[in-house]
């Protein structure tokens, strides 16, 4: 997809339409489906044409980056329609890096919108109608013949109506992505991000999208208009991140664009490097691999891009939820607390200092007992504390110590201030939603109320026995226990109060099914080979112990994990592979070259987790 934020404000001189709407919507802190899949519409709120439904809510909407999906041009009969498109583009999302790691950071809110016409204007040709939908969506950049067919733009000011009716969230907390009522490929990333809701390829489309509008990241394409290429770049160097006119070389040198990934293997396939095309343009300047989610749907962000991602999905949350009030002194005789975030493949790093000295016996802990540290009476201390998050997916020191990955709060200590005794029961806060499964890979994590001079313990049992952790028990790191398949059963105990989950440790597996060879040759202990003398297809079949929809993957010759959507033109046929590729709106598919090729494949399950990958030989002669 293109971006359109200035292109389609150009030459539409149309006044836009307000729908006004009011409600008040009270929303539950932890609803979360085990699998993605609708969950109903939990207490929505109904105003005249639209309902409110929470589909993924995993805390206070004014402490979450709240992801909003308005759909257009679905008339009542088509709803459940709408809740399918919504259910298969997050089910896809949820596979992507970072959103799979920061998936507790979102919640999710769909809002159904009634329309009186089904479909969108303009769909798919210039002379296809023009529909009455409450978004006013329309390819063609809203039914002009100078936009590109693809280009779903959408009147913003109405969007952003229908979004303001999710309570608790603002244009600083949250990112408006639509659907259309369309079988038709196509989307547009500005401010808020657009795409197709029934399209093969749909669901790809949505984190492409949300790259744009949530990510700054521009296109890769080396075209503008499709089966046009571009011209040559001939201005100075791209702001964009991840385009440069620099070497190699350069990048390391002048330590500029992505010098930290170089000569690392890309997620997206291949290697980090120097790639000429993008912008729009195909010479002239250079992008940092072959092939990524923002050149080619199917693939994975790679580094440089999910870097950004990580960036701005965390800056839309603030590391530490919550904490000991600092607006006042505080007395030694009482105990300092933290909430934080919890990504779901780690846990966040904590640092505590006493008048800039660390604490050592306090690292990575929640909890301060002031009391231990043995201060002088009569004396006056600083104590802070940083929250850092240590993923792997930042390298920039300048993105480690922004806002978006580092907290600080810091606390003036007075041991002539005397802390007034509350009654404060232990027992849980915050917890991961207990109504859905855990993977096995994954970080489940309890937050506890806070007394004033004690630190409540919480206490882990997997499968009923005891599992040690040492620091910061708030966070049980499943995937160092490394289960065996099949469900386990993880405890939480805080007091006399406890938490369950269940966790699914059974790993999703994947089938194929190619169209008949001319030769098959199997070999003890080699995957089987299979001679074809033209194209051939290959059909891959997911599945799981557990309800929950799975998603496939293949990959050739150990090239990047590409989405196995079926086929562009029908999900439902098989994907096609040819010596030189099929075109499909002058992109091209399924290209494979003669020779012999290894074709792996897997799935990745509601829950997250990923089986094993399997392989086959192909061999085109």
């Amino acid at each position: 997809m293109v971006t359109y934020m200035v292109r389609a404000r150009r030459g539409q001189g149309r006044p836009r339409t307000t729908v006004v709407l009011t409600a008040t919507l009270a929303l539950p802190l932890a609803t979360l489906t085990a699998t993605g899949a609708w969950a109903g519409p939990a207490r929505a709120t109904t105003a005249e044409s639209a309902t409110v439904v929470p589909v993924q809510v995993t805390g206070d909407p004014a402490k979450r980056f709240n992801l909003v999906i308005l759909g257009d041009g679905y008339t009542a009969a088509d709803l459940p329609k709408f809740r399918a498109h919504v259910d298969r583009h997050l089910n896809d999302l949820w596979t992507i890096e970072p959103f799979k790691t920061y998936r507790s950071y979102v919640n999710v809110y769909a809002v159904e919108i009634v329309s009186d016409e089904s479909g969108v204007s303009c769909d798919p040709d210039l002379s296809s109608p023009r529909r009455a939908t409450p978004l006013k969506m329309a390819f063609w950049g809203g039914c002009r013949e100078a936009g590109p067919q693809r280009l779903l733009t959408m009147d913003a000011g109405a969007a952003r109506t229908y979004a303001d009716l999710v309570s608790g969230t603002s244009d600083g907390n949250r990112q408006i992505l639509a659907l259309a009522n369309s079988d038709t490929y196509g989307g547009a990333g500005g401010t808020y991000a657009t795409a197709s809701g029934g399209n093969a390829l749909s669901a790809l489309i949505t984190p492409h999208e949300l790259g744009h509008s949530l990510g700054g990241l521009d296109d890769e394409y080396d075209y503008y208009q499709r089966g046009v290429p571009g011209g040559t770049y001939e201005g100075g160097e791209p702001e964009s991140i991840h385009h440069t006119l620099l070497t190699e070389r350069e990048m390391r040198e002048q330590r500029k664009k992505w010098w930290r990934w170089l000569g690392e293997p890309s997620e997206a396939g291949g290697r980090i490097g120097r790639y000429e095309g993008g912008l729009y343009f195909t010479k002239g300047v250079w992008r940092p691999s072959r092939h990524s989610i923002m050149k080619s749907l199917g693939y994975y962000f790679d580094q440089p891009a999910r870097e950004r991602m990580t960036q701005r999905i965390s800056a839309k949350v603030d590391l530490i939820q919550d904490h000991t009030p600092t607006t006042a002194p505080v007395g030694d005789d009482r105990v300092l607390w933290l909430e934080t975030m919890h990504p779901s493949g780690h846990a966040l790093s904590v640092r505590w200092q006493l008048d800039g000295k660390d604490i050592r016996r306090a690292r990575d802990a929640r909890n301060l007992d002031l009391a231990s540290l043995r201060l002088k009476p009569g004396t006056r201390h600083t104590v802070t504390a940083t929250v850092t998050d240590p993923t792997a997916f930042v390298r920039d020191p300048a993105i480690r110590g922004s806002a978006a990955l580092t907290r600080t709060r810091t606390w003036t200590v007075d041991t002539t201030v005397t802390t007034p005794p509350a009654d404060v029961p232990v027992g849980f806060g915050d917890t991961t939603p207990t109504n859905r499964t855990v993977g096995a890979e994954e970080v489940v994590y309890a937050e506890t109320t806070h007394p004033v001079r004690k630190i409540p313990r919480v206490r882990w049992e997997v499968d009923g026995r005891p599992v040690r952790v040492s620091g910061n028990d708030r966070d049980l790191d499943l995937g160092r226990l490394r289960l065996s398949s099949g469900t386990h059963r993880v405890t939480a105990r805080v007091g006399d109060k406890t938490r369950e989950w269940t966790i699914d440790a059974q790993r999703p597996t994947a089938t194929y099914a190619v169209s008949r060879p001319s030769e098959t040759r199997r070999r003890p202990g080699r995957p089987p080979e299979y001679v074809f003398d033209g194209s051939f297809t290959m059909r891959l079949t997911t599945a799981d112990d557990r309800p929950g929809t799975v998603v496939g993957e293949f990959r050739v010759d150990g090239d990047g994990w590409y989405n196995y959507f079926g086929w562009p033109t029908d999900s439902s046929a098989p994907f096609l592979f040819t010596e030189n590729g099929t075109v499909i709106d002058h992109l091209s598919y399924g290209g494979i070259g003669k020779g012999r090729h290894t074709i792996e494949y897997r799935a990745i399950d509601a829950a997250g987790n990923i089986g094993r990958a399997e392989k086959f030989i192909a061999t085109l002669r």
